[in-house]
């Protein structure tokens, strides 16, 4: 993920879908993505995601019709969100947003196999 400077796209727009549950951002650059909540849910920023370190990564099953309750900005270069099964933890940088687009098929698929090889659903239990 790229540091946050001032070349840094930042969002000038964000919507939530909430019938879709998709988190729609427009950037400074003027590209416009449109991220699912569970796709958003499940790469938070977390320790509760990511672990403490490199290979403690915590897979994070059942989020398939998890929502985004509400959105906290965080100065002016980030966003909190609090998503339906409590999760509020993950502070989302605008670099981090803009990577997670640029690379969403790519992390998509990671999870989906690593879902696979866990045996884990997307679906809540």
């Amino acid at each position: 993920m790229a540091g946050l400077d001032a070349s840094t796209p930042h969002s000038t727009e964000i919507k939530l879908r909430q019938t879709s549950r998709a988190r729609e951002i427009a950037f400074s650059d003027r590209r416009r993505f449109r991220l699912p909540c569970e796709f958003l849910r499940v790469h938070s920023p977390s320790a509760e995601v990511l672990g403490h370190g490199p290979g403690q990564e915590v897979l994070q099953a059942g989020k398939r019709d998890v929502a985004i309750a509400e959105v906290e900005s965080v100065g002016h270069c980030a966003i909190r969100p609090s998503f339906s099964d409590g999760h509020d933890t993950g502070v989302h940088l605008w670099d981090y947003l803009y990577d997670l687009e640029e690379r969403q098929r790519e992390r998509w698929q990671h999870y989906l196999d690593r879902m696979t090889r866990g045996g884990a659903s997307r679906d809540p239990a």
